[in-house]
């Protein structure tokens, strides 16, 4: 069973087995506009938690996106280079950025679940 943890960053991560899923939430990017362009991480890169990841440009501004936790990419979402607006679309499922293989579980401890993101941002 998968569970979803938030950042304060706006960040979520959706964990199945060591592989995680990262991408931004529904209020990332209903903040940004509409996205125009998404820069990825090359498969194999590592990344320390905080770490910026990835970058996000939309017509009102340009965003880090950073890793919710450490761990290799194991897999990118290639679909955001043609259809970088999936981002917009479907935050929260086609429009995730990375997979990682995470490096320290414990590390998803820190992070926030649902009922305390959504107090975050309220």
């Amino acid at each position: 069973m998968s569970q979803t943890r938030f950042t304060k960053d706006h960040e979520w991560i959706r964990v199945e087995g060591d592989i995680a899923t990262v991408g931004i939430t529904a209020y990332a990017a209903e903040q940004l506009g509409d996205v125009v362009f998404v820069e990825l991480p090359e498969t194999g890169k590592s990344f320390k938690a905080g770490d910026e990841m990835a970058v996000v440009e939309s017509v009102k501004a340009a965003s880090e996106v950073y890793a919710p936790v450490s761990g290799e990419v194991a897999e990118v979402n290639d679909a955001l280079e043609g259809e970088p607006q999936k981002v917009n679309e479907a935050p929260d499922t086609d429009g995730w950025f990375v997979k990682l293989k995470l490096s320290d579980t414990s590390q998803l401890d820190g992070l926030m679940d649902e009922a305390a993101y959504k107090q975050h941002i309220s």
